[in-house]
């Protein structure tokens, strides 16, 4: 599946060099290629706590709208 703007998304890797783990959940806020997106990460509080770019390597969309596997 592709990745859209405004999908939720996950880390499916540790990305040291930013402070982000795996599992960590966020929005993409910006699609810069298909295969690079700015995805935004926010606490609890609504505080954005990160706005990085990330390859889509990194990224698993968290999809919700009931999509049928074909």
């Amino acid at each position: 599946m592709n990745i859209e703007l405004l999908d939720t998304v996950a880390l499916v890797c540790d990305v040291p060099e930013l402070g982000l783990v795996a599992g960590e959940v966020g929005t993409v806020v910006e699609v810069f290629s298909q295969d690079d997106f700015e995805v935004e990460f926010v606490d609890d509080d609504g505080r954005t706590y990160g706005l990085h770019a990330l390859r889509a390597n990194q990224l698993v969309a968290l999809h919700t709208k009931g999509h049928a596997l074909r």
